[in-house]
């Protein structure tokens, strides 16, 4: 656990609403503070993987994610107390606007995840075709909860000198705010955009040119030893780390015995690259030893136990993934001799029939009995919330699983039985009706993606299966 004195240093960049640029700005605070030779520990509120991806390219360490509808107090206490570094300093990207939330009182907003770590925030403020208002946005801010502590802005998108000496005088008059950076507009190219956010960094060849070239800006542009300075003005960390430990366990893995280890393959590539570092982690701390591949070039499966198919983005791989045949064929082969499969979103859309893009089919893995289309709108956003109601190899019934979903595919076909799809959705889409979770013999596949800090059961739950399918082989 960390110490518990003050130096500890670590903020929230916020923001009004999404779109704002905070994620470009984070990225471009931590390249640039560790290009000085600070070490940096990012971390992500929210459902995402693609701008966590992004933070932990720029900060050279995986990004945490801290969602306070996916994890309680605790555990969103101990994560990040677990994950920090000391000495260097912590940075937390908020999501959406700092008070946004899906209920009255904001308790998933930023602001609320800033009060629960006690975490200075600095506001990312789009400033295009605005000047004066946003003093009077900002005023607003700080007076809504004068708990959440506002300690800074920095502007972005700022069309000239001029426009930024009318923001910048403005809004530290009314507002009281310092500003300590303006960001000029930047040329999209740098970071490339695929619907409601950047490409994920698999998919961007030049990923690293990018970071450095937004390293640049924000030394140039943001007063980064004024951000440290509110950094590490912070309150003192002990309280937190203290009720961090007093909750549970480091969720650290914790050393297996390797005779007990069993083998869980995981697809990872540029199609299937939407995991969270902590299911990553949890999957080894239950006892297994993970192998990655890929369907876009391996022609083989590896020996595994069972597999894991994450998100990501099956349709702009899909002839690839097509014409793989040799891939594809061993795991219908292996699902056929009963090995535990469990897929999300684009892991759920591979293991279909088929994938139609713009009227053209491409076989995936025929593993189910379905076939999905895309669309240009999306087809399930936001959190979810099922209710287990069929047997399965992973969740009792009865059980609760929160997640979240974000897709463009939606089901165009499908040849099987509603007794097949085990979750109900009480909040959120799914995969037909108001189900989702398709199971077939040791497969469970579904839009919901989960978090496992947030799913304690869902490791072990894998872990138990290989051992199971390892046993049977042996018989």
């Amino acid at each position: 656990m960390q110490p518990h004195e003050a130096e500890f240093p670590r903020l929230i960049i916020a923001a009004l609403r999404g779109g704002s640029g905070k994620t470009i700005v984070s990225i471009g605070i931590l390249a640039a503070l560790r290009a000085r030779g600070l070490s940096v520990a990012p971390f992500k509120k929210g459902p995402d993987y693609i701008d966590a991806g992004w933070l932990a390219l720029a900060a050279g360490r995986p990004c945490y994610n801290l969602d306070t509808f996916l994890l309680d107090a605790d555990l969103i206490r101990n994560s990040f107390c677990t994950h920090s570094l000391q000495p260097g300093v912590a940075l937390i990207e908020g999501n959406r606007g700092l008070y946004d939330g899906i209920d009255l009182d904001g308790t998933t907003s930023t602001a609320e995840l800033s009060k629960l770590l006690g975490a200075p925030v600095v506001m990312c403020v789009d400033c295009t075709k605005t000047t004066r208002t946003m003093a009077a946005v900002l005023s607003g801010c700080v007076r809504f909860d004068p708990e959440v502590a506002i300690r800074g802005v920095i502007l972005n998108r700022v069309a000239g000198a001029r426009h930024e000496s009318i923001l910048r005088r403005t809004i530290e008059h009314y507002s009281g705010i310092p500003v300590i950076g303006a960001v000029p507009k930047l040329d999209r190219r740098i970071f490339p955009e695929r619907h409601m956010g950047l490409v994920p960094t698999p998919e961007h060849g030049w990923a690293a040119d990018s970071i450095q070239a937004i390293a640049r800006i924000g030394s140039e542009h943001i007063d980064l030893d004024n951000l440290l300075r509110i950094a590490r003005a912070a309150p003192p960390v002990e309280p937190v780390c203290r009720d961090a430990a007093q909750a549970g366990d480091d969720p650290r893995p914790v050393p297996v015995s390797p005779r007990a280890r069993v083998c869980i393959g995981i697809l990872r590539d540029s199609a299937f690259q939407f995991y969270y570092p902590e299911n990553i982690e949890a999957l080894e701390a239950a006892g297994a030893e993970l192998v990655f591949m890929s369907p876009l070039g391996d022609g083989e499966v590896p020996d595994v136990d069972a597999l894991y198919i994450g998100g990501g983005f099956p349709e702009t791989h899909a002839q690839e993934l097509a014409g793989n045949t040799r891939f594809s064929g061993r795991i219908r082969a292996l699902v056929a001799d009963g090995l535990p499969v469990y897929a999300e979103c684009g892991g759920l859309m591979y293991l279909g029939e088929e994938l139609v893009l713009e009227g053209r089919g491409y076989p995936m893995a025929g593993v189910l009995p379905l076939a999905f289309g895309l669309f240009k709108k999306p087809q399930g956003h936001g959190y979810t919330v099922v209710s287990v109601e069929r047997a399965n190899p992973y969740y009792p019934v009865g059980s609760e699983i929160r997640g979240h979903e974000f897709h463009y595919s939606r089901v165009l076909r499908w040849s099987g039985s509603d007794d097949d799809l085990v979750f109900r959705m009480r909040r959120g889409v799914g995969i037909h009706g108001d189900r989702d979770g398709i199971v077939f013999k040791n497969v469970l596949a579904t839009y919901t993606h989960i978090h496992a800090l947030g799913n304690p059961g869902w490791a072990p739950a894998m872990v138990r299966n290989a051992h199971a399918y390892r046993s049977a082989r042996r018989r």
